[in-house]
């Protein structure tokens, strides 16, 4: 661990070794709140953010205890694993019909926008009961959000949109329900007066952006990726067991890590880790994709091998704040890896690997286009 200096001349501590990692994002003293001075910003436009927007502070990524656990409670239940599970056969249904789709298009194809962003769409507007026919509004907005370097301006006009249209959303469940996570957060807690309109409609704008975009660059990376190994492709078409695909995924899942510029916090106290002490009020950055290498946790780390013995990554996080929608994102990409490769055998791609469009600018990292053919 050591410090480094970010774009506003502030110096966070950045902590790479797995276990330190862990015993960090496991650490009360830490906070996710932005408004603490100390906080590492992105960029100006978060810093400015934090400041200006007051409804920043209410996303349950930005709460600390006592208030978050009571939130994450409310919303646990819809993601409970034994819940999720519960939806592999509707998830199977869209992976399904989206590979008739890609396949009816015709070669050339994106792969990113004909299969790997609508499958998370589909399944997170499902679950939350949003219209897939209004995609566009948050598709396009979440872009704008993750995108580093926005000004002020844009990113909160993007935020401001999505939860203003979620807001109308909910108003509209509150008064006809349906069989969806945004109409029970309504008719439970809103009418129970312990959750607000725009208590709901914020949550919901973060499980519908994150929802989405994480899942979706972790199908085209995990893709392409495996596009370039056909001997790992061969034992994932050849793994029937149910837990040899999980296995697979996992090792994607920690090899591929997407967050590439680490979890943010702020010290509210002095905290002694690594033979280092974090003082109150000093940054702390935490990247996953670093601690997913550590060679004293898993072997030959900078090895991509399906059949590695799983290994707890910290591609979710670990803690109060691990990833609340991870049951989720392991359910869809099972099921992605598990069909794709045995349904399009002859996948491939349709530009040379120099040609694909990575999205560098970018929070979450992965493939903006990818031309496929089989």
């Amino acid at each position: 661990m050591g410090r480094v200096r970010l774009w506003d001349g502030s110096t966070p501590w950045v902590v790479t070794r797995y276990q330190d990692q862990r015993a960090l994002l496991a650490n009360s003293a830490l906070s996710v709140d932005p408004r603490i001075p100390g906080f590492p910003y992105w960029d100006p436009s978060e810093r400015s953010t934090a400041e200006t927007d007051p409804a920043l502070w209410r996303f349950l990524t930005r709460m600390d205890a006592p208030e978050h656990p009571v939130r994450r409670r409310m919303l646990f239940q819809e993601f409970a694993p034994k819940r999720i599970e519960g939806m592999r056969p509707r998830v199977e249904r869209i992976v399904d019909r989206q590979i008739e789709k890609l396949l009816a298009s015709g070669a050339p194809a994106d792969f990113v926008s004909d299969f790997a962003l609508p499958i998370p769409s589909l399944v997170i507007c499902e679950l939350l009961g949003v219209p897939y026919a209004d995609r566009d509004l948050f598709q396009r907005n979440a872009k704008v959000i993750v995108r580093l370097g926005v000004t002020v301006e844009e990113r909160n006009a993007a935020v401001g949109e999505v939860r203003e249209y979620l807001k109308g959303l909910v108003k509209a469940k509150e008064h006809a329900p349906q069989d969806d996570l945004l109409s029970r957060l309504a008719t439970e807690y809103i009418r129970a007066g312990k959750l607000s309109i725009d208590d709901v409609a914020t949550d919901g704008f973060l499980l519908l952006t994150a929802g989405h975009e994480t899942t979706t660059n972790m199908i085209a990376l995990g893709t392409l990726f495996l596009l370039s190994r056909p001997d790992q492709v061969e034992q994932l078409r050849r793994a029937e067991n149910p837990k040899a695909i999980a296995g697979a995924v996992e090792e994607l899942l920690r090899y591929l890590a997407i967050l590439h510029n680490g979890r943010r916090r702020v010290a509210t106290a002095d905290i002694e880790i690594g033979g280092e002490t974090i003082r109150a009020g000093d940054g702390v950055i935490l990247p996953d994709n670093v601690a997913n290498r550590d060679p004293d946790v898993f072997t030959a780390p900078e090895e991509f091998d399906i059949t590695r013995e799983p290994k707890p990554h910290l591609t979710f996080g670990f803690g109060p704040h691990q990833c609340l929608g991870q049951s989720l994102a392991r359910l869809e990409l099972q099921i992605v890896f598990s069909t794709l490769f045995d349904r399009v055998p002859g996948l491939r791609l349709a530009v040379p690997l120099e040609e694909v469009d990575f999205k560098t600018r970018m929070r979450v990292y992965g493939v903006d286009s990818m031309p496929v053919a089989w």
